[in-house]
């Protein structure tokens, strides 16, 4: 089981996948792992969830994560269909207890200095900066940077391929999460070659 800096550390972007039909879960994990973007994120914002983590995670070089664990009960659930870590825009005493229990990697959401430090005491290492351009964006990463130099980051809100070459830049950042790799304009339209395109071109941002 990869760590999350080690799974930060094999992408320059996450795709965070909202997907809302069943039959587009393989076809999609395969286009990405065949493009260069093996590690996923699978929101649970939709009602099939669940089941397009199960089905991604047995796509062969994949790494699929669940975005926007909240509870103990989430961590339970997406645990139990496979994913291979958890993303969460913030961390509370319950999440960070549940995911040990589950030993399931976790990427935990701060954008303050005092909720980095908490984080940091509780053994993490690599953060999810979030919601990165509405919190601050770049300017407030350099400024944590300076006094928290060895924690990384995974800035994810607001960030498009245009801007993300800026945060693949800093030091404390290892990767970015995008959810332009996977438009829901080309995901309804099952067009693989083009959400491959769009992958292969941001495996050259870094």
């Amino acid at each position: 089981m990869l760590s999350t800096r080690e799974l930060c550390q094999q992408v320059p972007v996450i795709p965070v996948l909202v997907v809302d039909d069943v039959e587009h879960a393989k076809p999609l994990a395969e286009t990405l792992v065949a493009a260069g973007l093996p590690v996923l994120e699978v929101t649970l914002r939709t009602p099939v969830a669940l089941e397009v983590i199960r089905i991604m995670s047995e796509v062969p070089g994949s790494i699929v994560g669940a975005g926007t664990v909240l509870t103990a009960q989430d961590v339970a659930a997406v645990k139990a269909a496979g994913a291979a870590f958890a993303v969460s825009p913030g961390a509370t005493d319950d999440l960070l207890a549940a995911v040990r229990d589950q030993a399931l990697p976790l990427l935990p959401g701060a954008v303050t200095a005092s909720e980095v430090m908490a984080l940091m005491a509780q053994g993490y290492d690599t953060l999810k900066f979030f919601p990165a351009e509405a919190a601050g964006g770049i300017p407030l990463l350099k400024s944590l940077g300076g006094p928290l130099p060895d924690v990384r980051f995974c800035p994810t809100g607001g960030i498009n391929p245009v801007t993300a070459r800026d945060y693949l830049a800093l030091s404390n950042v290892l990767c970015v999460g995008g959810s332009w790799v996977a438009p829901k304009n080309l995901l309804a339209a099952k067009n693989w070659t083009g959400i491959a395109d769009l992958a292969r071109t941001t495996l050259q941002l870094r």
